[in-house]
């Protein structure tokens, strides 16, 4: 996988890439329409942060590029890549429990908190692109 460089584009099966951590300086783009929705991205090598409509939808420190992010009533799904480990929060539902894979392995349950974040960490380097699928329990 390589970063993106358009910083977010709609991808053929209809998933969402964005991010890349390569970059120095901050950049970003705004008001991209997708399926409806508005998404903000901002990423540079630090931190790559996207927002759905003025929400909260993903955050990775240090910076990550991100692609086939799709987001369902029971959770998200991405691939992740980066120069470095990351750490990651997404947006989801809040007070819900959700099963987290990452590589295929499963990381277990994880809770959001109140307002619908779940923060893990993903090992990144040198490990290429890393799927990670985070689903809601029941």
């Amino acid at each position: 996988m390589a970063v993106v460089k358009e910083l977010l584009r709609t991808e053929q099966d209809g998933t969402l890439s964005f991010g890349n951590y390569q970059l120095d300086a901050k950049a970003k783009v705004e008001n991209y329409e997708h399926d409806g929705d508005l998404y903000k991205v901002k990423t540079y090598r630090e931190l790559t942060k996207l927002e759905k409509n003025g929400m909260f939808a993903y955050e990775s420190q240090p910076g990550t590029s991100v692609t086939g992010f799709q987001e369902t009533e029971d959770g998200v799904a991405f691939q992740v890549e980066a120069a470095e480990d990351a750490q990651i929060t997404v947006g989801l539902e809040e007070d819900t429990e959700y099963s987290v894979s990452v590589d295929g392995g499963d990381v277990g349950t994880m809770k959001t908190n109140l307002s619908g974040k779940l923060s893990l960490s993903v090992e990144l380097e040198g490990a290429g692109e890393v799927a990670v699928r985070i689903r809601k329990n029941g």
